[in-house]
């Protein structure tokens, strides 16, 4: 499900966020390892990303995903890269809420496994129902007019094929003449 949503928005950040989660669950480290990267990169040095206009009560933050990057890491052995990471992901989160990362990187300085971030269980995609009853097709022209016509005498509204032509239909009334 995961890989036909990213194949459908390749910059849904946390469609690739969530991807990676499920690819670590299944110890497939490289592409976790990947989807991570490729979800911080989609965040375009933004902070974090607010998906609650498309119906996803979450935010994804920058450093969510780079502690998650770190764990992955951690699983990978790579633990100079964990610590770099975690150290990246200070500078991305909020001033004064640093305890996490703090305890994260005491965990990688011991050489021990970091559990990842997810979104939480139970959120799911559900656009607000004013949004979904805009998906209705609008009729924003109306009904079609003829507004000129090169017949002088032609009151018909629509379209049609070609009529057949009528004798002195097409000469002027005696109003218009006048």
């Amino acid at each position: 499900a995961f890989n036909r949503t990213v194949a459908k928005d390749n910059s849904l950040a946390v469609g690739f966020f969530q991807r990676g989660f499920v690819h670590l669950q299944l110890e497939m480290y490289e592409e976790a390892l990947s989807d991570y990267h490729t979800a911080f990169s989609h965040l375009r040095k933004n902070p974090f990303i607010d998906y609650k206009q498309l119906g996803l009560r979450h935010i994804l933050y920058a450093w969510e995903v780079l502690y998650s990057m770190a764990a992955v890491q951690c699983r990978l052995q790579q633990w100079q890269e964990a610590r770099a990471t975690l150290e990246k992901a200070v500078v991305w989160r909020p001033e004064g809420r640093t305890a996490v990362l703090d305890m994260a990187l005491e965990k990688v300085q011991n050489c021990l496994v970091l559990e990842p971030m997810q979104v939480p269980l139970g959120e799911f995609f559900r656009p607000r129902k004013k949004e979904v009853e805009q998906l209705d097709s609008k009729d924003f022209l109306g009904k079609p007019k003829v507004i000129s016509s090169i017949i002088p005498n032609d009151e018909y509204f629509g379209f049609e094929p070609l009529r057949l032509q009528k004798q002195s239909f097409y000469e002027p009334s005696a109003d218009a003449l006048r």
